[in-house]
């Protein structure tokens, strides 16, 4: 790397790189540095190259708590800071001067394959390349409405890195890319990426303990920077800004949007143990969380730090860093991981009015993306329904999942929590204002078991993460089926499908955005491993060959999702109103009973509950029943149909527990039941009835 004119001050704002014609201007906050030092490394040297050093002067390259310098350069640079100052270990003050640091602001990060050791922290890393056009070709976000959306949670690499993937480059970007025709068969309409920002998969502590070889971390729930690409996600990783680009103008063709799960949480660094890389040794009392005693870590995380998001430097980071990934890579919303965390002071205490919630929820920039937040963080937070009362606020509805879970594992005391939640949780949004559409409902995500695991097993098998099956959540409101693992006996096989079947249909005819995990539809399984975070392997990656083994399940789902997107009557903005709010008493747009017409039953035993949906303008009804117990038929009695135009009869359109095609098949050709017979849905099952014009003598 040579400059090859003068070295000027520069200027302190934009922070981070900026360029023109044959320039660059740097500008890096520290409040408590004493001294910066640029570090300069070649591009295309090998590790073993000597950087050049540009010491910044404190009264010429210094505006406030800003570093800045222009150099003079028309070649791709590569660089980082060294930092140094007077420690102070109470108040959490320590610096590194022998460490490269990483620019928080920086956009690109040395090109590498992946599982190849970074050297974050021990070289410059950080990158600034001319700018090279790309032909978004007229993109423009979707912005589909939040009634039609159905988010599909997946993996980048995990996706498609098994053998079985059939695609041309397993595990990037250009791989998902080749799954799209996939994702549109199947209907849903947004993806949502676990991490796809920098971090170092070989920075993983534990290893496998029958091969003794290092895991990886797999997932990147380690960021090392807010802004820059995973490289080791590309098929050629100094391309993989085009790569990411070229996935997004895509998936938007085929109208999905395109979701990032985003770690403001914690960083990469972990604890005093771990490597400083960025954050810690550019400003580390600033940057976390900190005990005002000791100066130690306040690990609200789980992963060994938290960042101080409430800080006005952090919160302007993690605005900025929001907004280029809206501006430059077109993405359409974003999930943020243990967002719980962003209602934390610069103490650790909870606020009431957090800014930085406020601030992303009214930025005008972000105000056409979808935000999403796991309103819940490590240290016992639990914000499910109160995270925000901002209307543009979404929840992971952790309740949800468990009270689905409880239901479908013949759990005691569960039908009227079942009620609330199918009808949008209005208990948890309604008391702000908010309505159903503020729900995130699923079932599983990437962190727990599968779908198939959590019908399968009822310990978690965690052994190979290295920790002894210590990691992983422990009580998971999951029921084997009558049996531990595979194989099984056919009935108990049968039983596992029935169940599933049973947890898609309710999914995805409830109230909310219901949001579905990569695989589940074709019963994908990590034999029991419920935190495969570190399972780079079979265990981690989706195993295309299920698809096929089992494509009546996927028949199923894709028919339980073609259902959603044609019936007004899954997809409402509001809640119900209740009857005595002046809807005629025999036009109620949702009635509750369990085994008979007009009588409930939402006694701690009950095991039932079946509910009739009528909206007046929507082509037909539905009568949806649902058993919880394990080992018990019930017999219902099928409701009166609501009166329409035309007259209609009730068709049985899904019966969980029947075998293919007898799951699933359209109203026209389904059997007919006639309005008060006895119906028997079998243990575990659901049964949904579709109203259907009767045939004209």
């Amino acid at each position: 790397m040579k400059i090859q004119t003068a070295i000027e001050p520069g200027t302190p704002l934009p922070l981070g790189p900026s360029a023109g014609d044959g320039w660059v201007n740097l500008s890096l906050f520290s409040r408590h540095a004493e001294s910066v030092t640029l570090v300069i490394g070649d591009v295309a040297a090998s590790d073993a190259a000597t950087p050049m050093e540009i010491p910044l002067d404190p009264t010429t390259n210094r505006s406030g708590d800003i570093w800045h310098i222009r150099l003079t350069t028309d070649q791709p640079l590569c660089y980082g800071y060294r930092i140094d100052g007077s420690p102070d270990e109470a108040k959490g003050r320590t610096f590194s001067p022998d460490r490269v640091l990483i620019d928080p602001y920086c956009r690109r990060l040395l090109a590498q394959s992946w599982n190849t050791p970074a050297g974050y922290g021990s070289r410059p890393c950080c990158l600034v390349e001319p700018e090279t056009s790309f032909d978004w070709q007229g993109d423009r976000p979707l912005q589909t409405p939040a009634e039609e959306t159905i988010i599909y949670e997946l993996h980048v690499r995990g996706f498609t890195r098994h053998a079985t993937s059939g695609v041309a480059a397993p595990g990037t970007f250009r791989g998902l890319t080749e799954k799209i025709d996939y994702l549109v068969s199947l209907g849903v309409t947004a993806v949502e990426l676990l991490p796809v920002t920098a971090w170092d998969e070989t920075d993983n502590k534990f290893f496998d303990p029958v091969s003794g070889a290092r895991l990886l971390n797999f997932w990147g729930y380690n960021p090392v920077n807010f802004f820059a690409l995973q490289p080791g996600l590309a098929e050629r990783p100094e391309a993989a800004v085009s790569e990411f680009k070229t996935l997004v103008r895509a998936l938007h063709q085929a109208g999905i949007e395109v979701f990032v799960d985003m770690v403001f949480n914690h960083s990469g660094e972990s604890d005093r143990h771990g490597i400083t890389s960025s954050f810690r040794g550019i400003d580390n009392e600033i940057y976390y969380l900190l005990d005002p005693e000791t100066g130690n870590y306040l690990n609200y995380s789980g992963c060994g730090n938290s960042i101080s998001c409430n800080h006005p430097v952090v919160r302007r980071l993690i605005i900025d860093a929001l907004r280029y990934w809206i501006l430059e890579m077109h993405i359409d919303g974003f999930r943020f991981d243990l967002a719980a965390l962003f209602s934390r002071g610069t103490d650790g205490a909870v606020l009431t009015d957090p800014p930085l919630v406020e601030e992303i929820a009214e930025d005008p920039l972000l105000r056409q993306t979808k935000i999403i937040a796991e309103s819940w963080d490590a240290a016992g937070l639990y914000q499910v329904g109160t995270f925000s009362a901002h209307p543009r606020w979404r929840e992971w509805n952790g309740r949800y999942r468990d009270d689905l879970r409880r239901f479908l594992a013949d759990y005691d005391d569960t039908v009227s929590s079942l009620a609330s939640r199918l009808a949008g949780s209005s208990d948890l949004y309604g008391p702000s204002g908010r309505g159903p559409l503020n729900s995130i409902n699923f079932v599983t995500s990437h962190d727990g078991f599968t779908l198939y695991d959590l019908v399968s097993y009822e310990k978690k098998r965690n052994e190979a993460n290295g920790e002894a099956n210590r990691d992983g959540e422990s009580h998971n409101l999951s029921w084997n089926s009558g049996h531990e693992g595979d194989p099984c006996p056919p009935e108990i096989r049968r039983l596992r499908l029935c169940r599933m079947r049973s947890f898609f249909g309710l999914l995805l005819f409830s109230q909310g955005i219901p949001m579905l995990t990569a695989g589940d539809e074709f019963a994908r399984t990590q034999h029991g491993n419920n935190n495969a975070w570190c399972q780079d392997n079979e265990t981690g990656w989706v195993d295309w060959t299920l698809a096929e083994s089992n494509s009546d399940l996927l028949r199923f789902v894709r028919f339980c999702i073609g259902l959603r997107k044609q019936h007004r009557s899954f997809r409402r903005s509001t809640f119900f109103p209740h009857e005595r709010d002046g809807l005629a008493e025999n036009h109620p747009e949702i009635s509750w009973q369990s085994l008979h017409p007009g009588r409930q039953d939402w006694s701690p035993h009950c095991r039932t509950l079946a509910f009739l949906l009528h909206d007046p303008l929507d082509t037909a009804d539905f009568f949806i029943m649902t058993n919880g117990s394990r080992d018990k038929a019930a017999r219902f009695v099928v409701a009166d149909l609501p009166p329409r135009p035309t007259a209609t009869s009730w068709r049985r359109i899904i019966d969980s527990c029947a075998a293919a095609p007898a799951d699933c098949c359209a109203a026209e050709s389904a059997a007919i039941i006639d309005a008060g017979a006895h119906l028997d849905v079998p243990a575990m099952g659901l049964i949904v009835l579709q109203s259907f014009p009767s045939q004209q003598p």
